[in-house]
């Protein structure tokens, strides 16, 4: 089948193709036989009846410096003319993102979105995941310091980061006798309007983080995120080192447990973040990968994630 694919992201020219997993699932949909159409979250608009976006055709190429030529802008139905939408602009996840997911969420799933737009708004990934403490590290949410008093005094190092935050960016180690603990309780309060995520100290991430690809809840790869030299943060946007992996007993495990749930919400394609067994985040806004992976030698996620939307539109009506 031949599909009309609309995909909502970051401005495509701007993107670094040797990682960027958007890219990915747009060459395999090229080389599928799919019509590609961008626009930016900007373009996306709603009348009382239509949800409408002003996109531009797009043709994309494994050539850094050369990946893609852009046809000229014209607005088009999301709901009348295109098949599938790619809900895939980076974070942070702010009013203006969920914006975005109350007007596809319109369209869905006569026009099918990935991923769901209502479950990835009620899903934020540093949230999410607290549905599942069994697999986590000790973890909190809040803004109040007196909580985070009480939750450094019982686990010691801790690490604080903005609750909607992405790419490593505010990260934050503190011992249990660093100094610049309520200074950085002041600049997150006058910088964040939202709670913050504050976690137990996990000392294995010095061997990596591994960031583990799940499509349709099922496995689709995994790739392990070593830190830079000095750097608490194993994120490849901050210098982390992508080395090839395979998932433990315990990591299996956590796949198992939320296989399930992912699919059930039609979050088909996530990646999730774990540390010494241990589950931090589930991403599903705009989750990254692929390529890492393939490269690497392990699946193809962008291979097996247009499998799960094909299948989908291909079956029963939903």
């Amino acid at each position: 089948m031949s599909l009309r694919v609309a995909v909502q992201m970051d401005p495509i020219e701007r993107i670094n193709i040797a990682g960027d997993s958007t890219f990915a699932l747009m060459l395999e949909a090229q080389r599928r036989g799919h019509s590609l159409v961008v626009y930016t979250p900007e373009r996306l608009s709603q009348t009382a009846g239509e949800v409408t976006a002003r996109v531009r055709p797009a043709e994309v190429r494994d050539v850094a410096g050369d990946h893609v030529t852009l046809g000229e802008e014209r607005r088009i139905s999301l709901g009348a003319e295109a098949d599938v939408v790619l809900l895939r602009q980076d974070p942070p996840f702010d009013m203006a993102y969920v914006t975005t997911t109350h007007m596809l969420e319109r369209i869905h799933p006569k026009t099918l979105v990935v991923n769901d737009p209502a479950h990835v708004r009620n899903a934020p990934e540093k949230i999410f995941v607290l549905d599942f403490p069994q697999l986590m590290p000790p973890t909190l949410v809040t803004r109040d310091k007196a909580e985070i008093d009480a939750f450094r005094a019982e686990h010691g190092d801790i690490v604080v980061k903005p609750l909607y935050g992405n790419g490593g960016a505010a990260v934050f180690r503190l011992t249990a006798d660093d100094l610049n603990y309520g200074s950085l309780v002041d600049f997150f309060s006058t910088s964040f309007r939202e709670p913050w995520m504050v976690q137990k100290f996990l000392p294995k991430v010095s061997e990596g983080d591994k960031r583990i690809l799940l499509v349709d809840g099922a496995f689709a790869g995994a790739v392990n995120r070593v830190p830079a030299k000095g750097d608490l943060r194993s994120n490849m946007v901050r210098g982390g080192a992508a080395t090839a992996t395979e998932l433990s007993p315990r990591e299996r495990e956590i796949c198992e447990t939320l296989g399930p749930e992912l699919k059930r919400r039609g979050l088909i394609f996530v990646g999730i973040d774990v540390i010494d067994g241990n589950l931090t985040e589930i991403n599903v806004t705009s989750p990254t990968g692929i390529r890492a992976v393939k490269r690497l030698g392990g699946p193809d996620a962008a291979t097996m994630t247009w499998d799960a939307i094909e299948s989908r539109l291909s079956g029963p009506a939903l």
